[in-house]
């Protein structure tokens, strides 16, 4: 983007900073959401839901301002970045929430920058790492080994939760990494309105094979249409234009605020249990995060 470095120093209007923190609201809220939503739809219901809800709002919005037809020579990239970021990761936090607390889920998935900054050396990336961004690294690692060392996660279970983590925070560091590589300088929205079609399509066998029998409740129905509408659709046009308004060295803050918002959800309304350990924990991972992303601005 040509006036990224203006960006970089020029203070952000009100709209900007409204944009901010409802999006930092918005992506921290799924997690409470996917937790109601499981227990009587199946995992992949609700990540085929919360996808083709999604593509249905964005798909029009692209094809009318011509997002879609430059797509054609990147058509691999935009179906890798379909499974990565979205058909994988939605369905295994889904999974996941079965097993362990959406407060546990915010705080793991918060891992998540320092996930990017490892795998990007295995995309050519080769970025500096300095004294800074080593010790953010380390910190986040130990958060995280904190966490899931203290009692927060136990039995079978709790661990396959993990591990469903663990793949979508994967999937969610490869995606702008592919994004990054294969698809820098597309119109954002023409490669996420075509992932999220490819996405729902490749749940659709699965979510048809595991449908309800029996129609969900209003509260399971109200849950699948916030997660599809607010947590994906206007979330991802708000994206749009946080990183037009602020620059995407200043969006990727969002990812700090997230794991908070749904911290507080989960303790608040769900009545689930961190404890003091799980807490300190959860600020050093935040802090690690900070630590191996945050790139000072230059003039």
């Amino acid at each position: 983007m040509a006036d990224a470095g203006a960006r970089g120093t020029r203070a952000l209007t009100w709209r900007a900073w409204a944009a901010f923190w409802a999006l930092g609201v918005i992506w921290g809220i799924p997690y409470f959401f996917i937790r109601i939503a499981v227990e009587e739809v199946s995992p992949f219901v609700v990540a085929w839901s919360r996808l083709t809800i999604a593509a249905l709002i964005l798909l029009p919005i692209a094809w009318h301002r011509g997002a879609l037809r430059p797509l054609r020579p990147h058509l691999t990239a935009v179906c890798a970045f379909a499974i990565v970021e979205f058909a994988v990761p939605f369905s295994a936090i889904s999974f996941g929430e079965r097993w362990i607390s959406s407060s546990i889920t915010g705080i793991l998935i918060a891992g998540t920058p320092l996930t990017v900054v490892f795998m990007a050396r295995c995309f050519g990336m080769d970025e500096h790492l300095g004294w800074r961004r080593v010790l953010g690294l380390l910190l986040g690692l130990g958060g995280v080994m904190a966490l899931l060392g203290f009692g927060a996660v136990s039995g079978a279970q709790g661990w396959a939760g993990v591990g469903c983590m663990v793949l979508a925070t994967i999937g969610y560091a490869t995606g702008p990494l592919i994004i990054q590589r294969h698809l820098h300088g597309l119109e954002s929205i023409g490669p996420i309105a075509a992932s999220l079609t490819v996405a729902s399509l490749t749940l659709l066998l699965p979510a048809a094979l595991t449908w309800p029998q029996r129609w969900p409740s209003a509260v399971t129905l109200s849950s699948l249409a916030v997660l599809g509408l607010l947590c994906s659709a206007v979330a991802m046009l708000l994206m749009f234009y946080l990183v037009r308004a602020a620059g995407a060295s200043r969006a990727v803050i969002i990812t700090y605020i997230n794991p908070a918002v749904a911290t507080l959800l989960g303790l608040g309304l769900l009545h689930e249990h961190l404890g003091p350990a799980g807490v300190i924990a959860f600020a050093i991972i935040l802090i690690g995060s900070f630590l191996s992303t945050h790139q000072p601005v230059r003039g």
